[in-house]
């Protein structure tokens, strides 16, 4: 569609005073717009914001047949001799310690092993409840928690969530074994 510009005078009287100010107006003009078609444009078929790039010569050509032809237990030691030659430091794993990983964080290292037997607070977490006992259950987490009835309802409403945070493990175990005695599955994080 097509817009064209007018420009008139607009006269505002405000008092004594009279003054005439430009005024712009746009109206629509349909046969303006079927007369003037789009432009095309030819784009190129790859983009490549540095420029065209020079083959690679002869000797990087052999070493990369060289490096095919080569067996996979072969191309595994070309890194480590690699970093050897060239003097770089070995790369550190980095610690995943705290990161929720979800099933990759499965195998952790002996260093993480040794933080989780070193756990002192722990976390209750309802899991699951049975709909018959659902209000035995707001009962005993309301009572745990000191959350009013519409808090501890939502919360046990939006199960699986943390009931209790930071207490000990004979803590934890007694609060699972109200849960459960009022009908409801805790598991202890």
């Amino acid at each position: 569609m097509h817009f064209v510009k007018h420009l008139r005078t607009l006269s505002i009287r405000s008092g004594l005073l009279e003054r005439t100010i430009p005024f712009q107006a746009r109206y629509l003009q349909t046969d303006a717009a079927q007369k003037i078609k789009p432009m095309k444009y030819k784009y190129p078929p790859m983009y490549d914001p540095y420029g065209p790039r020079p083959p690679p010569s002869e000797k990087i050509t052999q070493l990369a047949e060289s490096i095919v032809a080569l067996t996979s237990e072969e191309r595994a030691q070309i890194g480590p001799a690699l970093r050897a030659s060239l003097n770089h430091p070995k790369l550190e794993k980095i610690s995943t310690e705290g990161l929720d990983l979800g099933a990759q964080g499965a195998g952790g290292t002996p260093q993480a092993e040794e933080a989780k037997v070193e756990k002192t607070a722990f976390d209750v977490k309802l899991e699951k409840f049975d709909a018959a006992s659902k209000i035995k259950v707001i009962k005993e987490v309301r009572a745990l928690t000191d959350l009013g009835l519409k808090e501890a309802k939502a919360l046990v409403e939006k199960a699986p969530a943390v009931v209790k945070q930071g207490v000990t493990k004979e803590e934890a175990a007694a609060i699972i074994e109200k849960i459960k005695a009022a009908g409801g599955v805790a598991v202890m994080e």
